[in-house]
């Protein structure tokens, strides 16, 4: 046990309150603190405050493992760190493996899930958040490597620890170079690979401390992610003040790429709420089953599959705010339930037959025209009423030029990591400024992006920039040249467009179309989109 996890655990220690259950832990025989702590009062309470200090601390304890209990406090340990387990994908084509390791990690009370190939494993990781991937090498239709590369393509946030053969270290340095946490060999200690996979997830925790950290920061500054000083944006800042004194629903409304997360981020940021979490949902990427249980959770054994309870989303917004991005890609059996959660304010988990109340404020965000939609019987009404008690439009970037220059800056500022930013020429700016930038401020991001990677030089002239950037606002005196054409060639077109725009990057475009690598790949061979040679 290192110095901080058994100060953690001192502090425990040294609680000694009348209200709590007072239980005997077993000593800490397993662990490399070999110390006797028989002045030990109490550990893992039923209830009473240090039943709030341990949930204060829940993920540190959790990484512990049971071995901090004696039985009768397991049922306690398992209350308290159900939600909060490390959860491991397990991804093996060899079904007695698979079944070894879910026995050895589940001794840790760590939640495992398997895979038995790489769509498997691809497939789960795109529903679903797992703090470490364990990963076999080979696998039947697919290598580790391969996957390795499509997480880093497709953003997947975790961490990997790839399973490999005595034979195979050079494919394990290759996945170290890919981004694996670090590789076990087999045959395996279990001991050995139960430290590895706690080192990798507390990796993780670091990155996710580090990005609540900066969200404190930002508190603390104010709002300075929220670049621009044209009218328009100053009405959307305006606003945002007006709006985060209240609980009331919010209802962001703006184009794809137009910064609507960053707008629910700053509302939840200068609420009262500002301590307590934020969560997000994409309600457009999942499927009604997938969406319920995110939403709601589910109790263990309410479906197959379901071998550990699980909190759903509005639970762990409970005190803070939960965004639904693309609320209006809703089915209307879902809009069903989320209406009733916000008439009674109480959820109830999947197979659970009590409900309970969760004190979450709704920021909902869309790029569709919701009255519109209600109108046409796709939104139900008196959804439209809970959620746009208050609605914030955000302009597009073309709707805002004024504000390219500094967007530019800004952006500049940041992929510059502590070298010297990127200028743009006097035509280079105007050309910006000039482009329609169909995929708004993602678009000029990862433009920006591109140009900081690709570009010699200190100084960006508009001979540099791509050509598409040529195309110009069109004025009512120029009307178009060209023929109407269909809704599925302006998709085509839109799409190659960002491809081009991108220089290919799958990622980078699935990100400026807002789908998953998936999607994309769908849309250009259902368009028949060629890569130029």
């Amino acid at each position: 046990m290192d110095v901080r996890s058994r100060g953690i655990v001192e502090n425990f220690f040294s609680r000694s309150d009348d209200s709590c259950q007072r239980w005997r832990p077993r000593l800490f025989e397993e662990t490399r603190w070999r110390e006797r702590v028989s002045w030990a009062p109490s550990l893992f309470p039923g209830r009473g405050p240090c039943r709030a200090r341990l949930w204060k601390d829940r993920r540190k304890i959790a990484r512990m493992g049971p071995q901090l209990c004696g039985p009768d406090q397991r049922k306690c340990y398992d209350d308290a760190t159900v939600h909060e387990r490390i959860r491991v994908l397990v991804v093996d084509d060899d079904p007695e493996v698979r079944s070894l390791l879910g026995r050895v990690l589940t001794k840790s009370s760590w939640s495992t899930t398997e895979a038995s190939s790489g769509a498997d494993a691809m497939a789960t990781l795109g529903r679903q958040e797992f703090d470490v991937v364990l990963l076999d090498v080979k696998l039947p239709d697919a290598s580790g490597l391969d996957i390795l590369r499509w997480a880093r393509e497709s953003d997947v946030d975790t961490e990997f620890v790839i399973l490999t053969g005595n034979a195979d270290v050079e494919t394990a340095v290759e996945a170290m170079r890919l981004g694996a946490y670090d590789f076990v060999a087999k045959p395996w200690r279990n001991a050995e690979l139960v430290q590895v996979i706690g080192k990798a997830a507390e990796k993780k925790d670091l990155r996710r401390e580090n990005h609540a950290l900066k969200e404190v920061m930002t508190r603390r500054d104010g709002m300075p992610h929220i670049v621009g000083d044209s009218p328009e944006i100053v009405d959307v800042v305006s606003m945002i003040a007006r709006v985060a004194a209240s609980d009331s629903p919010v209802l962001i409304n703006g184009e794809s790429g137009t910064g609507k997360e960053l707008v629910a981020r700053t509302v939840h940021l200068k609420s009262r709420r500002a301590s307590r979490p934020f969560v997000s949902v994409n309600c457009g990427a999942l499927p009604d089953t997938l969406l319920e249980t995110e939403l709601f959770g589910h109790k263990r054994g309410a479906f197959t599959g379901a071998v550990n309870s699980r909190v759903g989303l509005f639970e762990a917004a409970d005190g803070g705010t939960l965004f639904l991005d693309e609320i209006g890609e809703m089915s209307p059996a879902m809009q069903v339930r989320l209406l009733r959660v916000l008439d009674s304010g109480e959820v109830r988990r999947v197979g659970e037959e009590r409900a309970f109340n969760v004190d979450a404020r709704i920021v909902a965000a869309t790029n569709k025209d919701l009255n519109r939609e209600a109108t046409e019987g796709r939104f139900r009404w008196d959804l439209f009423y809970r959620v746009a008690t208050i609605v914030i439009p955000v302009p597009a970037l073309r709707r805002r030029r004024d504000d390219i220059p500094l967007l530019v800056q800004h952006f500049s500022a940041q992929g510059a990591r502590g070298g010297q930013p990127l200028r743009f020429s006097a035509d280079a700016m105007e050309r910006l400024q000039r482009y329609e930038w169909p995929g708004n401020i993602r678009e000029l991001r990862n433009l920006i992006e591109r140009l900081q990677i690709l570009h010699d030089g200190d100084e960006v002239q508009a001979n540099a920039l791509p050509a598409e950037l040529t195309v110009v606002k069109r004025t009512a005196a120029e009307p178009a040249q060209t023929a109407l054409v269909s809704l599925q060639e302006m998709e085509r077109q839109y799409v190659e467009r960002v491809l081009q725009s991108t220089a290919w990057n799958k990622a980078q475009a699935a990100r400026v179309l807002e789908v998953d690598i998936k999607t994309l790949n769908k849309k250009i061979r259902d368009f028949n989109i060629v890569r130029p040679a």
